[in-house]
């Protein structure tokens, strides 16, 4: 307990002193200082807003849940005394510990960031990981320009934001989230008089109240439009300010080190979505969806454009009589030198790209939008082409600063803005298009049976069907007419992908650049959807071959393990085919493959899936080295390690050699884009992170296996196996699993509780197979077991060594000097660490069927140990956070307030299942669900 400021004691949701902190205690003091600030202000609030009753029940569950951490009492005592709690109780306490979480993650995000100022202060090497790293280790290798020049050819690192269910923060607590670490930043590097120390924990208070007084989740179900918006979110709280700077300062500094190397102008970073426009298994999305995403998304651009063109004008008021100004300046404000309207040109020239960008913003989204219109901008500016030409606008005062040496203010706002026009452009960020190949079969069977080209396309075996969608595919002429009479599906898909045209002829090609086809296993799955595209108008074959056109790359995506396998064979037998290697040229020789994380895992387990990953990506970057095209991989990674997440950067070194080439897109998703994206401190190091990767893992060789290579990619191969066996006895062929499943965790809540916008299951059914993987991992992280992070790796291991010492050393060296090898048994730990099997064991007692509940419940506790005891092996130590002394900081401060969040879960699961389905258990669970996500950081 502490004082109050009123004398009286207020909750302590501090971490509690323990024999077992780590070592550097002094290096973390702060945290623990930060942490017990802003616990200690959150428990005087909840006893002041809430009343002692309230007060108690969180006291009293943070003193049990630290005693069981302890030792000191059974788990089961604690159960005990949450099991009587009123759920009207049982809410305050849920938001008291979801809302310490929240605070928790605040301070660890300020720690982290205040050690790296200290190391930079302290003229320490830059830290892995940071660019000033990455351009050391460049010059260390003594590369050439050449070699710089052609790796960065075409390089690209697209972040795509992605809709997920535990994403579900309301604006306002996102906002409060910013204003306390702005806060707590100033009280950290500012030395505050007495009086600045009260104005800052009053603003503390003040936003603590207000997260405290607001609602944590919505009570109606997340639509596409509510993703929308929080997905665009993130641009005023960071990517304006970052992704500009960022792609400034990375393309200078290559430059300077290597001036030959013919880099262009072109933003290595940009923006990709999938919010609107992944449709596969979510009925929601529809045309308007897709309209309205890529037209938001519009909106927010060029809003902000034209506010920076406002700001900038303000700023470059340097007159004609004191400064030499170039022509091209002058003629952009419409007049002429000696004129005495001159005086202030820059400030002409950007009120005449102001007016005409007020012009194609009334061009493109009518006279209601709102442009803050000064009466010039309604003047008869000519509207611009495309986002080139106010580039090219742009550039003409740049020149013309620079000529009259005055590059600190060409550097300014100006590069800024002129770097936020080539990233963002008139259409912010890349919309992609996902369907499942299903559904194209479908549609484009009803297409060709209406155009009288194919009956029964269904029946066709593969060859026929490339010859048919080839020979449809090789003529301008359509299949429909007006008036054509379609099933409501193929209306639906056809009507989506005219938005999507709609939107590349409005916003420009890069409004939607890709369209992905989930679960591609073959050559027709990857021409069906160009059919589509070809309807709408977004793909024209030309005449006899010649100027083919299509500004949307066609991306497979191989999900399962036998598709990963089978994916360069599928690749490469697209290209054999002169139509579809035709488009590949016409669109600068790229070929993009998405590597599907998260359903290979549920496939075959963790260790098979990564190393189903691996050798595709091995196979892949043969195949287009031998076809002659580049290669970019676009990585669909979810939150939690289930689902291929982990730190960024070391999973992008652990890339097989040649996988990166300079360019990667990957997926993020969920909680994990608020950790990582929240605010412009922590976009920018987060950004970093991707660009410094990208940049190593095409230029310099990471894998450091050397000659050994093939040998343990056989050794993997072996243990891939032996993993995918264990793990398929347990989910596939352990009879009763799915109901195991089903009722040891939240599965059917996520579904029943209005938690985002997508249904958990492609279609109804009881097979693991077509459930959706976003709720397969978040059930299993909510349980505490974390099983698709580990599960069959443990046997795997026994079995291959079989008490051979020599296999174990070999594996051992692998650990040692395999990034790839070190990184999956990293991961591994770390989801580990997060586990709890006594938890566990507790949600097992959901599931009626005893017999069933110890049968399952036994196979994952003896694999968890298992998995543990080889992991200490391998790694030759007894500790699964000895590499991250950070998750291992967190893991102590933080854990045993996740422990009242799952007890209060598996409480109103009972009550729920037993049939009290009323708002405040519903309610509840929602916000377990969400506080455990929180806590977490990436459960989903």
């Amino acid at each position: 307990m502490t004082e109050s400021s009123a004398g009286g004691p207020a909750v302590d949701l501090r971490p509690v002193p323990d024999s077992a902190a780590d070592t550097g205690r002094a290096a973390t003091e702060p945290l623990r200082e930060d942490i017990r600030l802003l616990g200690g202000m959150l428990g005087e609030i909840i006893r002041e807003q809430s009343g002692e009753h309230v007060f108690e029940l969180v006291e009293d569950a943070r003193v049990a849940a630290f005693k069981v951490r302890r030792g000191e009492i059974d788990r089961d005592e604690m159960v005990r005394m949450l099991s009587d709690i009123a759920p009207t109780d049982a809410l305050p306490v849920i938001r008291a510990f979801t809302n310490f979480a929240l605070l928790a993650n605040l301070a660890e995000d300020i720690h982290r960031e205040r050690r790296r100022a200290i190391h930079v202060r302290a003229g320490e090497p830059p830290q892995d990981s940071s660019l000033a790293a990455t351009y050391t280790k460049l010059h260390d290798a003594g590369l050439d320009d050449g070699q710089v020049g052609d790796g960065l050819a075409h390089a690209t690192v697209v972040p795509v934001i992605t809709a997920h269910p535990t994403e579900t923060r309301r604006r306002t607590v996102f906002e409060a989230q910013n204003r306390i670490t702005e806060l707590m930043r100033f009280r950290g590097r500012t030395e505050l008089t007495p009086a600045e120390v009260d104005e800052v924990t009053t603003g503390l208070r003040r936003q603590i109240i207000t997260l405290w007084q607001t609602a944590l989740i919505r009570l109606e179900r997340l639509r596409i439009q509510d993703e929308i918006e929080v997905g665009l979110r993130y641009y005023d709280a960071a990517f304006f300010d970052v992704i500009p700077r960022v792609n400034a300062q990375v393309r200078a500094a290559l430059r300077e080190q290597y001036p030959d190397a013919g880099l262009t102008d072109d933003p290595m970073l940009r923006m990709g979505s999938w919010i609107g426009g992944d449709r596969d298994g979510n009925p929601f999305v529809t045309d308007e969806i897709v309209a309205m995403a890529t037209g938001r998304a519009a909106q927010t651009a060029v809003t902000r454009h034209l506010r920076e063109l406002r700001t900038l004008a303000q700023e470059l008021s340097m007159s004609a009589r004191l400064v030499e100004v170039s022509d091209e300046v002058l003629a952009l404000g419409g007049v002429d030198r000696g004129d005495p309207g001159t005086d202030e040109p820059y400030r002409l020239a950007l009120r005449h790209i102001r007016a005409r960008l007020a012009a194609t913003a009334h061009a493109i989204f009518g006279a209601e939008f709102d442009v803050e219109a000064d009466e010039y901008l309604l003047d008869g500016a000519p509207a611009y082409a495309d986002a080139t030409e106010m580039l090219a606008d742009l550039d003409v005062l740049d020149r013309s600063l620079r000529d009259n040496h005055t590059d600190v203010l060409a550097d300014a706002r100006l590069l800024t803005l002129r770097e936020s026009v080539r990233a963002f452009g008139f259409h912010l960020s890349g919309l992609d298009l996902r369907q499942n190949s299903d559904m194209h079969e479908e549609v484009v069977a009803e297409l060709l049976a209406w155009a009288g080209v194919e009956s029964d396309y269904l029946s066709l075996d593969e060859d026929a069907r490339v010859r048919v969608l080839t020979e449809v595919l090789s003529s301008r002429r359509p299949l429909l007419a007006p008036g054509a009479e379609l099933s409501e599906l193929a209306t639906k898909e056809l009507g989506i992908v005219r938005a999507a045209a709609h939107a590349v002829a409005t916003y420009g090609p890069q409004a939607v650049p890709n369209y992905v086809i989930s679960m591609c296993q073959s050559v027709s799955d990857m021409l069906e959807p160009m059919i589509l595209l070809k309807e709408t108008g977004l793909f024209d074959p030309g005449v006899d071959g010649k100027d083919l056109r299509c500004t949307v790359r066609i991306v497979p995506l191989f999900e399962t393990i036998e598709d990963l396998q089978q994916g360069a064979t599928t690749t490469v037998a697209a290209l054999d085919l002169p139509l579809y290697r035709a488009l590949v040229d016409q669109q600068s020789g790229i070929q993009e493959v998405m590597l599907g994380y998260s359903d290979s895992n549920k496939d075959g387990g963790y260790l098979a899936a990564n190393w189903a990953l691996y050798r595709a990506e091995l196979d892949l970057v043969e195949a287009s080295a031998k076809a002659g095209i580049r290669l970019r991989l676009f990585h669909g990674r979810g939150g939690t390690v289930g689902r291929g997440g982990g730190p960024s950067y070391d999973a992008i070194l652990a890339q097989p050699p040649g996988a990166v080439q300079g360019s990667l897109r990957l997926t993020e998703q969920g909680e994990i884009i608020a950790a990582k994206y929240a605010e412009p401190v922590l976009a920018r190091r987060n950004l970093e992170t991707l660009l410094a990767a990208t940049i190593e893992s095409t230029l310099l060789d990471t894998e450091g296996l050397g000659g050994d290579a093939e040998a343990a990619y056989l050794v993997l191969d072996e243990l891939a196996a032996l993993a995918r066996t264990a793990y398929s006895e347990l989910v596939h062929d352990t009879p009763g699993f799915v109901e195991y499943f089903t009722t040891s965790t939240p599965l059917s809540e996520i579904g029943a509780l209005n938690i985002g916008s997508r249904p958990a299951s492609r279609k109804q059914t009881e097979k693991i197979s077509d459930l959706r993987a976003i709720p397969w991992v978040l059930s299993w992280s909510q349980s505490r077991v974390m099983l698709p992070g580990w599960y069959g790796t443990g046997a795997a291991f026994q079995r291959w060594i079989d008490g051979d010492e020599g296999r174990l050393e070999t594996l051992r060296d692998y650990y040692r000097r395999w990034p790839f090898f070190r990184t999956v048994m990293s991961n591994m730990a770390q989801v580990m660490a997060k586990s709890d099997m006594g938890l566990a064991r507790l949600y097992s007692q959901l599931v009626p069927d005893v017999e069933l509940r110890e049968k399952v419940f036994g196979m994952i506790e003896d694999e968890h140990q298992r998995t543990i005891d080889m992991y200490y092996a391998i790694t030759e130590t007894d500790d699964l956070l000895a590499d991250n002394a950070a998750l291992k900081r967190s893991v102590f401060n933080r854990f045993p307030y996740l422990e009242p969040l799952n007890l209060l879960q598996i409480e109103l699961l009972q009550r729920f299942r037993a049939g009290d389905d009323s708002d405040v258990v519903r309610r509840g669970i929602q916000l377990t669900m969400n506080g455990l996500a929180t806590a977490l950081r990436n459960s989903g």
